[in-house]
């Protein structure tokens, strides 16, 4: 491994989040808070630190497959660690073990809180709570990409370890320009999200931050009661939102080229918006009699579904009272996550759909063991290699799903509980049921527990693969 090339952007990741930090410390200003300082100084330390890093750059730039991975994965470990920082300095999360869990919730966009009481931060403290799922949401290694080239055609490498879905893909020829496309569509939406919410009524901070947390599916409220005190057309703007933030940014680059015919053509994005319409009509049916129109409880399916799938985790009401049934299906909704190339978490609607064509394809095998048939997604074979590699991260993902429920459950907590907080963790949902539902939060867990839960959090957002290769000897080998 290129241990001197991997060190060498590390560094540059701490010189992108010092410069990110001081956005807060200018909010702490703006609302003329002490705790601004905080920020400065910990955009200080990065400064310091990527300055030792990077003063000599490598002979050799070159980055293989594995130095990627783990690139990747340290750079998030790294941000988090320098990014849980100035709660602590701040006083605004006095433990670093909660700071580091609210740092990297926030990081890989999960949502997923300790804070007993949100609306006690300081503008400072909610503006970077929510200003780390936007960055975390597209990508940091994208948002670099975008601006400058590190290693040239190695940067590939770097996409594929952090952009989530079975496969990444250039838009265009060149991946410096594919990031600046991405992360163009991206501040777009998100300004869009922006306007809207402020014509409706919405302050200009809360719009912000609402924004950050939605365009990133990230989740984090700036209220204790998360979305439900804003108006109902308010509510309706954000859904919008989240279900878009959920679509493969495929599905704009083609919009936006005029290629029409491609975009509608995605075979994901259409199984996306069924699953979304058909949750929200069997939801909205078990649930009519908790509300007092049609309209409220369509309002409230819509917006619970559509955050959900997306794995943003806003709530406008405690769906933790819905019968059963319809938390079965947030649940199931939980595993099934947004699309392929979108901001989303969970297993992602392109694997599930791969999975159920490859189970089609092998029933139909027993029936006619001579046929020859090819799966295929949007009229193109899926390869062997994304088949293999489909089938290796759903073994993976229920390994980590099943070995964390056990871990956690040392705390004693009922099944639910723990099902459920491992479950949000590990697609970066946010909200779970029982102690960890949508009105509650994840400070009862121990540390133990908590650091278990972060490992989720992490290996959700980078889609495992990363994360495990961390933890192979053979990754720390020099060739």
């Amino acid at each position: 491994m290129n241990y001197l090339m991997v060190l060498y952007i590390l560094g540059f990741i701490l010189r992108f989040e010092a410069v990110f930090l001081l956005l807060p410390a200018l909010v702490g200003l703006i609302y003329q808070e002490s705790s601004g300082f905080s920020y400065l100084l910990t955009a200080a330390l990065c400064f310091l630190f990527s300055f030792l890093l990077t003063r000599r750059k490598p002979k050799s730039s070159k980055l293989y497959t594995r130095d990627g991975f783990v690139t990747v994965a340290m750079s998030w470990v790294i941000m988090s660690i320098f990014g849980a920082m100035p709660f602590v300095l701040s006083r605004d999360i006095p433990s670093y073990v909660d700071a580091l869990f609210e740092t990297i919730s926030g990081f890989t966009t999960t949502g997923a809180s300790i804070l007993n009481d949100v609306e006690a931060l300081t503008h400072a403290g909610l503006f970077w709570r929510s200003f780390t799922h936007w960055v975390g949401g597209m990508g940091v290694f994208v948002f670099i990409m975008a601006i400058l080239p590190l290693m040239g055609g190695s940067t590939m490498n770097l996409m594929k370890a952090e952009s989530p879905g079975p496969s990444v893909s250039k838009l265009v020829p060149h991946v410096k320009d594919t990031a600046k496309i991405l992360y163009i569509i991206y501040l777009g939406v998100t300004v869009s999200e922006i306007l809207l919410l402020c014509v409706f009524g919405m302050p200009l901070f809360d719009a912000v931050t609402t924004s950050f947390g939605t365009v990133g599916t990230g989740g984090f409220g700036i209220k204790n009661d998360s979305f439900t005190g804003y108006s109902p057309a308010l509510q309706n703007i954000v859904t919008i939102f989240m279900i878009l933030s959920g679509i493969n940014y495929s599905f704009y680059f083609c919009i936006l080229s005029k290629r029409f015919r491609d975009a509608f053509q995605i075979e994901e994005i259409r199984w996306y918006l069924f699953i979304i319409l058909a949750a929200v009509g069997v939801i909205s049916v078990d649930t009519q009699h908790m509300y007092g129109s049609l309209g409220e409880t369509v309002r409230h399916a819509f917006f619970q579904v559509g955050s959900i799938i997306t794995t943003t985790g806003f709530a406008t009401t405690d769906f933790d009272l819905w019968p059963s049934l319809s938390k079965t299906i947030l649940v199931i909704l939980m595993f099934i996550g947004a699309c392929a190339g979108s901001t989303g978490g969970g297993i992602k609607v392109s694997r599930l759909v791969i999975l159920f064509k490859s189970i089609k394809k092998e029933i139909s095998l027993i029936i006619h063991p001579r046929e020859i048939r090819k799966i295929r997604m949007d009229g193109h074979v899926v390869e062997h290699a994304t088949l293999r590699s489909t089938n290796v991260f759903l073994c993976i993902y229920f390994v980590v799903l099943l070995f964390s429920t056990l871990l956690v459950s040392v705390d004693e907590f009922d099944f639910t509980t723990n099902f459920t907080a491992v479950v949000s963790t590990l697609n970066n949902i946010g909200p779970g049921l029982n102690l960890v539902g949508p009105t509650q939060n994840f400070s009862i867990f121990s540390v133990f527990s908590k650091f278990v839960l972060m490992f989720d959090m992490l290996a959700g957002r980078l889609e495992l693969f990363p994360v495990m290769v961390l933890l192979m000897p053979g990754t720390w080998k020099r060739k």
